[in-house]
């Protein structure tokens, strides 16, 4: 897995691409946690080159749920292949993040 972190405006970017699984979801967690630290009120996840995700790496997202809505942080996914929309959707996760389609979408969730 290969992580891109970028500023766009307002807008904290966090590139995933490759397979977020046991090993690599603590480096998608600390990514997450910098931004956070730094303050950023609006953290985009791009899942465009996303290619699997496993149980670990969903854990990141949902661990930090309450976080997000407790200091009022702007959270989006976009970009997920069907492939992996499909596995945030089987466990109902899709009803709990805001999972969209492209960056637009994510900016305007």
């Amino acid at each position: 897995m290969q992580l891109y972190e970028k500023q766009d405006g307002k807008y904290w970017i966090i590139e995933v691409a490759g397979d977020v699984d046991a090993s690599s979801a603590i480096h998608l967690d600390k990514a997450i946690e910098k931004a956070l630290q730094a303050n950023h009120t609006h953290i985009l996840i791009d899942g465009t080159k996303l290619q699997y995700i496993a149980s670990a790496g969903l854990g990141v997202f949902v661990s930090r749920i309450e976080e997000f809505n407790d200091n009022g942080v702007h959270f989006a996914i976009f970009g997920l292949s069907e492939k992996v929309k499909n596995v945030f959707q089987i466990l109902g996760l899709d009803k709990l993040l805001h999972i969209v389609t492209d960056l637009q979408q994510a900016k305007n969730a």
